[in-house]
């Protein structure tokens, strides 16, 4: 009889330990059960269900509308389509406002997805909540750099870091989150040259989007990756594939197979 080896989920140790090894890091949002187990069969260390879940899934402008029932029910999904991958839920606009509101979310969260860990957005301002969740137990991961649940107070989408003042802020921020007790954060399009600086500061994991090279793992909206979209991509993403392209081909064949076989005329109806 053959016995089958139980797969073991990777946890924030062993995220440790790769970066540790030298070793990059994968990671790759995903919203679904599908989409989920592919990214977990192909290998990638982390699954983010992230709150882009608001721009790619639910078309809405930013990721503000997005709710934490929403972030919970995709979660779930994802958690159900993964065995080995370790599973990061963002925690959405206005729901870690203070640390009690993140403790209560972050617990829901974990209570009701599967899911290891939670990533909050924003720099020093969100350490106290990071702190206040470890804590208790629940790993974080911090997020600073281009925050998009801050987008209308940045004033849009630009790269982070460019001066002295703003490049010395994001290093204490990533200060802030480590001594918090975050096991890793996420640097969004930053100076190359800072998460590099950060990257090597810090004993803790960072994961870049558009951040150069040189941090210790990569994220990206597995959308953006493979093609999979009806706007336009971020700049500095390179699709892997053309999978919009594949799906327009296909269901274009079949609207044309359906349309070569003309339905049979209803019957007229009787008069009189």
């Amino acid at each position: 009889m053959s016995v089958r080896a139980e797969i073991k989920r990777l946890t924030t140790r062993d995220i440790r330990a790769l970066a540790r090894s030298g070793e990059k890091i994968a990671m790759l949002t995903a919203y679904d059960h599908v989409m989920a187990g592919l990214l977990d069969q192909a290998g990638v260390e982390i699954v983010l269900v992230g709150d882009s879940l608001g721009n790619v899934v639910l078309g809405h402008e930013t990721t503000l509308p997005v709710t934490l029932d929403d972030m919970i029910r995709h979660t779930s999904a994802v958690y159900r389509g993964t065995t080995r991958a370790m599973v990061v839920c963002d925690l959405p606009f206005g729901t870690a406002k203070d640390p009690e509101t993140a403790l209560s979310s972050a617990i829901a969260v974990l209570q009701q997805t599967g899911c290891q860990a939670v990533k909050i957005e924003g720099g020093g301002a969100a350490a106290p909540m990071v702190a206040r969740l470890v804590a208790q137990g629940i790993p974080v991961m911090g997020h600073i750099g281009l925050t998009p649940q801050s987008v209308h107070q940045l004033g849009g989408y630009y790269r982070h870091g460019k001066d002295v003042p703003a490049a010395q802020e994001l290093i204490a921020a990533a200060r802030e989150l480590q001594d918090a007790g975050a096991f890793a954060i996420v640097l969004e399009f930053i100076v190359p040259e800072v998460a590099a600086e950060i990257t090597q500061l810090l004993d803790i994991p960072t994961i870049g989007i558009g951040s150069g090279p040189d941090c210790a793992g990569q994220v990206l909206v597995i959308n953006d990756l493979i093609g999979l979209n009806v706007r336009p991509a971020p700049g500095f993403t390179k699709p892997k594939a053309d999978v919009a392209g594949i799906i327009r081909k296909a269901v274009g064949e079949y609207v044309a197979e359906v349309k070569a076989h003309p339905a049979a005329k209803a019957k007229e109806p009787a008069v009189g």
